[in-house]
C-alpha cells in the first residue's frame, strides 16, 4: 500500500501532491489494478490534512479513470500507468540509488539533485529533438 508524504515547501497543491504520488506509484508498479488506496480518514489523520483534500485527490484520479470508489469498501486501482519498460526499472533503480549516494557524498542537497536531474533531462530531451529534425 502507498504511504503519502507531503512536501510543505512545494508550490504544488496538497491534493495534487497526492495525485502525483499515486500516478508515480502506478508508473513504477508499486500500485497495480485491484490494489486499495488508503482510506480517506487514515490519510487525513496521518498527514494532518482535511479529509476533503484527500477526497478531491481521489476524485481527480477517478475522473482520469485510474481508480474507482466502492461505497462502504474503499477506493481501488483500476488501471496502471506502467509501460513495457517496467521490467527494466529494477536495475535502473539500483543504479539510481547508487548515483544518489554518490551525489550525497559529493555534498549535493536534495534541491541540488532535483535541479541537476531536471536541467539534465531538459537538455537531453532538447538534444534528442534536435537530432530528429530533418537536415
Amino acid at each position: 500500500m502507498i504511504e503519502f508524504v507531503l512536501d510543505s515547501r512545494s508550490k504544488v497543491n496538497t491534493y495534487m501532491q497526492l495525485v502525483q504520488q499515486v500516478k508515480q506509484a502506478l508508473r513504477v508498479g508499486l500500485l497495480v489494478p485491484g490494489d486499495q488506496l488508503p482510506k480517506v480518514r487514515d490519510v487525513a489523520q496521518s498527514l494532518a490534512i482535511n479529509p476533503n483534500t484527500v477526497l478531491k485527490a481521489y476524485r481527480e484520479l477517478e475522473i482520469e479513470g485510474l481508480v474507482g470508489g466502492r461505497p462502504g469498501v474503499g477506493t481501488f486501482v483500476e488501471r496502471t500507468l506502467a509501460g513495457a519498460s517496467l521490467p527494466n526499472q529494477a536495475e535502473l533503480r539500483e543504479d539510481l540509488v547508487a548515483w544518489l549516494h554518490r551525489a550525497r557524498s559529493a555534498g549535493l542537497t536534495h534541491e541540488d539533485v532535483i535541479a541537476l536531474v531536471e536541467t539534465t533531462m531538459r537538455a537531453a530531451l532538447a538534444d534528442e529533438a534536435q537530432q530528429k529534425e530533418p537536415a
